[in-house]
């Protein structure tokens, strides 16, 4: 089991001995194996939770662009009708 410790370290060599590794004392946690099930559980909850946000996420964000392509295709075809009659006019014209 790990923890994350935030630090602000004055020098490198703080930053070498603040390492568990090299500290001389050590943190040990102990647990029973229900509290590390309860653990598990949760931070598998919490994942799946990301997970769900994260595919939310995506999805909103994979309709909005959707919609930007729709609008901007439809500009373009709308574009291309106001362009042709204009051109058959000019071919007439030459004719």
């Amino acid at each position: 089991m790990s923890f994350e410790i935030n630090v602000m370290y004055s020098s490198l060599f703080d930053a070498v001995f603040a390492d568990s590794f090299f500290s001389p004392i050590r943190t040990v946690y102990v647990v029973s194996d229900s509290q590390l099930e309860e653990i598990n559980r949760h931070r598998r909850e919490k994942e799946l939770e990301n997970i769900e946000a994260s595919r939310k996420r995506l999805e909103e964000i994979y309709q909005a662009r959707v919609k930007v392509l729709n609008d901007r295709e439809h500009e373009l075809q709308e574009e291309i009708k106001a362009l042709a009659p204009a051109k058959k006019k000019k071919e007439n014209i030459a004719a």
